[in-house]
């Protein structure tokens, strides 16, 4: 038997990443052990949280027609369904943005006292924002952090654009601090450019970074704990078709993602030592996916991302079945070592 018996998968976000979630969520829902679990698929999306689908242990799934959903008891996360009172007893998070991936849901469920599979609140709002988890590693003496800039909305944009020309070297990348999925990024190569691109940023959230580009490989590896320590997954590199890897190159299939990453023996130990450093350095839990460009200069860390997409053709997914590991077993350790 396990720690848990009632596992609630909750899916769908308040931000523009919603329905990249919803898939995650639904394929993480469908690889949970249903011998082990009952699983209970929650959407939520702007306060309305209902049950979408429910698999008691050894059963069939069983899903509900959109209008007659039960609605979640968030008193207590419970739901009344077919005439009985459920309580869920363990959270796995897959929520990408608001409010899964930057502390709120994760305070909510520390507040209850219900166990979950991501990093602690704290952690997810360090880690979601990019300007503070680039300050956290900023004097670590083992992954290099590119040159940047912050901007936040109501600031002197002149000004910005005038420290941005005497202090980076363009191309630049103009990103929202707290965003995902590469919405709001834009590539810019000239400081004309550069107020459009914040403005950009803006439209999803009040806070920019301008990050010095890196000419490099693009790296990305995941790391997790279990039972015996904090473990690092094969290492994924990504080759797109695109200028950089972009929403199009994510999701349209205009990328490739090598996996394992065709890449020197001690570049490969790096990045997952580092994977491994970072995850321990920032307090991480359950599994995060971290980004890497690795330049002439050196290894440079570019983003934490504490809920990682978890499709079929996520990277995640694929690092697993790389290390021959099964995908519903390694669930179980996340869910088992929370």
């Amino acid at each position: 038997m396990g720690k848990y018996k009632k596992i609630a998968v909750i899916y769908g976000s308040d931000s523009s990443e919603w329905e990249v979630s919803c898939r995650s969520g639904e394929f993480t829902a469908s690889r949970i052990d249903g011998t082990r679990y009952d699983v209970y698929e929650i959407f939520a999306r702007f306060g309305k949280w209902q049950l979408v689908a429910m698999k008691k242990q050894d059963a069939m799934r069983i899903p509900f027609p959109e209008g007659s959903r039960p609605e979640i008891d968030k008193t207590d996360f419970s739901v009344k369904v077919l005439g009985e009172k459920v309580k869920f007893d363990y959270a796995y998070i897959m929520q990408h943005g608001y409010p899964g991936e930057n502390g709120l849901l994760q305070g909510y469920l520390e507040m209850l006292g219900v166990p979950f599979s991501s990093c602690s609140a704290f952690v997810s709002a360090v880690a979601f924002d990019k300007f503070a988890c680039k300050s956290y590693l900023r004097d670590v003496d083992f992954v290099k952090t590119a040159p940047s800039v912050f901007v936040r909305s109501g600031m002197d944009l002149d000004e910005t654009v005038e420290k941005v020309v005497g202090t980076l070297r363009f191309p630049v990348f103009v990103k929202p601090t707290d965003g995902g999925s590469s919405f709001g990024i834009t590539k810019v190569r000239k400081a004309e450019d550069l107020k459009e691109a914040i403005e950009f940023a803006f439209s999803e959230g009040p806070m920019a970074i301008i990050e010095q580009g890196i000419v490099g490989r693009e790296l990305t590896c995941a790391a997790y704990a279990d039972a015996e320590g904090v473990k690092a997954l094969p290492v994924i590199e990504i080759v797109t078709d695109n200028d950089y890897f972009d929403y199009d190159a994510k999701y349209n299939g205009n990328s490739r993602e090598i996996c394992p990453a065709p890449i020197p023996d001690e570049l490969r130990d790096e990045v997952q030592s580092t994977s491994r450093k970072i995850y321990s350095h920032l307090g991480c839990a359950g599994v995060v996916r971290i980004d890497y460009i690795a330049s002439d200069e050196g290894l440079y860390f570019l983003e934490v991302n504490t809920i990682p997409g978890m499709t079929s053709a996520s990277l995640v997914p694929k690092m697993i079945r790389t290390a021959g590991m099964d995908i519903t077993d390694f669930l179980t350790q996340i869910i088992e070592n929370s």
